[in-house]
Order: C-alpha cells, then structure tokens, then sequence
C-alpha cells in the first residue's frame, strides 16, 4: 500500500500544479502578492508546518491578515479545515492530525487579505515527501585512546516517535585548517567512533538526520562542534 501511495503521488501532484497554473489571477496587484509558501514535516507524523511571505507592499495603510486552510485531495468540494494559525497577521499555520500514506495530496490554500482585495496561493503536499527532520541535538566529542574520537549526539526533540519512526545519521568532519570536509554515513546508531585522527589535532564536527526510509530530505547540519581538548598519542 505504502509503496502504491508513493508510486501514484507524484501523477497527482503534476494534475493539481497543472491545475492551480491555469487558475485565474485576480488582477495585476493581486498576483505580484500571492504569499509564497513552503510547507515540511518537521514533526512526522504529528503536524506539518507551513510559513509563507509576501513581496512588500509599495504603500501599506494597515497590516495584510491571512486565512489559511486545507484539505486532503483536488477535488474543491472536500471539506476543508483551518491550519492552525496563532493570529491572523502570522504567517505561519499547523497542520495537524496527518493522514499517512495517503494516495491524494494535501491542498494548502493561504489567502492574503490586502487592503486593495485578496490573493491566493494553492500548495499541494504529500506529507511524506516533505518530511524535513530538524538538525540532531547535543552533539558531543570524546578523545578515546588509539587516536579514535567518539561522537556522539540526541535525535532531535522535535521529532515525535524516534523509537518508531526511526533515523539515520550523516556525519561530516574536518581537520580545523582543511578546506574540505569528509562524510560517513549512513549511521543507524547515535554515536560513531572516528579511527585514525591525527595526534594534537582539532576537529570540527556536524551531525545531519534523515528519515530511516528515505522519505523526504535530511536536515540541515548541526552547528559545529569542536574537540576541547587536543587528541594525544
């Protein structure tokens, strides 16, 4: 079944941008200010988070305000539902409660309400394509005897379930004064043991995470992590 989903997903997805192309525009202003909207799964399979932003207006008189909803298929007689906004002005909303491995997409409808009318953006999703897991956490270095360096870190907080929906880890390290980093992965644990490090050497290290199945995207690095003391002999 899952294999099924994401085999017809992406049909679905090149009908509705298809579609959401040939939609009218609502006037010259109107489309130079449909919000901009990105969506990911951050958070699978809990929520998926959306944000959006607008070109500014030339001569604002009062602050745009949002409706953003959403519905599970094409079709525009599918019931829809709010995304969780926490203010009209915010440019962000929550979808909450997500359908997994559906064989429709999402529908996210952000409208812009400017002071000369309305503009529209329409985004299709299948949240498992957009899964975007935040950077692992608590990235620590140990100096191990035999010129090994041991790493450690902590899935990310925001990810729900990690003992169900399960990650794997990229790691990249570099000498400090090297131009390049070198990657090993995938990882399948929290900690990797780095052999053959150079004595009273000092190491930059980051950790990235990705969804054990290979859905959507690995995240973005973790911020840098240095050894704290030089690796002896």
């Amino acid at each position: 079944m899952a294999e099924s989903a994401k085999a017809m997903a992406p049909r679905l997805l090149l009908a509705l941008t298809l579609w959401v192309g040939c939609s009218p525009c609502c006037g010259r202003e109107g489309a130079a200010t449909q919000p901009r909207v990105r969506c990911w799964a951050s958070r699978y399979p809990i929520a998926v988070d959306c944000c959006w932003t607008l070109p500014p207006a030339p001569h604002p008189t009062r602050p745009t305000s949002f409706i953003a909803t959403y519905r599970l298929g094409v079709a525009a007689q599918r019931e829809s539902w709010p995304c969780l906004q926490p203010t009209p002005e915010a440019t962000t909303c929550t979808v909450p409660d997500i359908q997994m491995f559906s064989i429709v997409p999402y529908v996210l409808n952000v409208t812009a309400v400017h002071p000369w009318g309305v503009s529209s953006s329409f985004v299709p999703f299948v949240p498992e394509h957009i899964i975007k897991p935040d950077p692992p956490e608590g990235v620590r270095l140990s100096p191990l005897p035999g010129q090994r360096l041991w790493v450690q870190w902590e899935p990310p907080q925001s990810w729900p379930f990690p003992e169900i929906f399960l990650l794997k880890y990229w790691l990249r390290y570099k000498r400090h004064g090297s131009a390049r980093f070198r990657l090993v992965g995938p990882i399948e644990a929290t900690s990797f043991i780095l052999r053959a490090v150079r004595p009273h050497a000092r190491y930059c290290i980051q950790v990235a995470a990705q969804d054990f199945t290979d859905y959507g995207e690995s995240s973005d690095w973790s911020l840098p992590t240095t050894t704290s003391v030089t690796l002896g002999k």
